[in-house]
């Protein structure tokens, strides 16, 4: 069976990505109930991270381990990688040794290099381009509370970063409407919005892009790398902000949504993230799931290495 990687949503068809979002939902089930399943016995999962992390290393690990497998965290500076060695050689040592190969990074050509010489699965655990994982966790927490987010209406509040690039495709591959409003310097890559037709909006209207959704998300505005951006950026986005009086133009039972950290009194007030119509909790336990699901779809039927 070929190697599999899964740097995009859009690496997936429609009915590979349902099927993800169901067996993540299925397992979530069993673990609740004590049941947890190896069916990965052995395998192991390299994780090299670039940029610091809380839920992506915690939940890959935990994945692993419900998994029957193993995760080995490699940092700059506790590996070659940080001395200079090129990323295309890392890709092939690693290939030799591990099963599967998670990177989260800053630079999106990075990991396209790395699963351009890699003979092990490559999964894209964040880029400054996209963050597909989170994506899976976002999704399988609406199934959980709504079903169904085909026909929905989802609005994207702030910067037009990796996560609202992943919920373009989202919108893409699950025919729901996804609005985005954003300042004008900092909407999402226009081609990517073309290329999604008239499943996306942008607009600099907050306002505009809230009414009538069903489903509202925000993230920081100023990402990893960014944090010398943070005072400009604060006052250009201050309308955006996700508070009460905002969620109120949304359906009324609207979802709340945030991939954290959140920084509250910024992009979202606390009354919202810690409200009744927020599900950020669960939406960032279910990294844990989604995660197994898709180590799963990807190790599954290939031969350990």
């Amino acid at each position: 069976m070929a190697v599999r990687h899964f740097l995009s949503l859009m690496d997936l068809e429609r009915d590979e990505l349902e099927r993800i979002i169901q067996r993540a939902i299925a397992v979530k089930s069993d673990v609740r109930q004590g049941h947890i399943s190896q069916p990965l016995p052995g395998r192991v999962l390299a994780m090299i991270f670039e940029k610091s992390s809380t839920r992506t290393r915690v939940s890959f690990e935990t994945a692993m381990a419900h998994l029957g497998g193993h995760a080995i965290y490699l940092s700059p500076t506790g590996s070659q990688i940080g001395r200079g060695e090129p990323i295309e050689d890392t890709a092939r040592v690693l290939s030799q040794m591990v099963d599967c190969i998670m990177l989260r990074t800053y630079d999106h050509a990075t990991i396209e290099t790395l699963a351009a010489y890699a003979t092990v699965p490559v999964i894209n655990g964040l880029s400054d381009t996209l963050h597909p994982c989170q994506l899976l966790a976002d999704l399988q927490t609406w199934y959980e509370y709504r079903g169904s987010i085909q026909g929905r209406t989802v609005a994207w509040l702030g910067d037009g970063n990796n996560m609202c690039n992943s919920y373009i495709n989202a919108a893409r591959l699950l025919d729901f409407k996804f609005n985005v409003a954003a300042p004008a310097d900092y909407a999402p890559d226009a081609d990517r919005v073309a290329e999604a037709g008239d499943r996306v909006m942008v607009t600099t209207d907050p306002q505009a892009a809230v009414a009538g959704a069903d489903l509202v998300v925000t993230d920081v505005w100023a990402s990893m790398g960014q944090e010398e951006e943070a005072q400009s950026r604060a006052a250009l986005f201050m309308p955006y902000q996700v508070n009460a009086a905002l969620m109120q133009l949304a359906a009324p039972d609207a979802l709340f949504m945030h991939c954290l950290p959140a920084h509250r009194g910024e992009e979202v007030t606390a009354e919202v993230i810690d409200g009744p119509q927020s599900v950020v909790w669960e939406e960032a336990g279910n990294r844990l799931h989604a995660q197994k699901a898709l180590l799963e779809f990807l190790l599954a039927a290939l031969p350990a290495t």
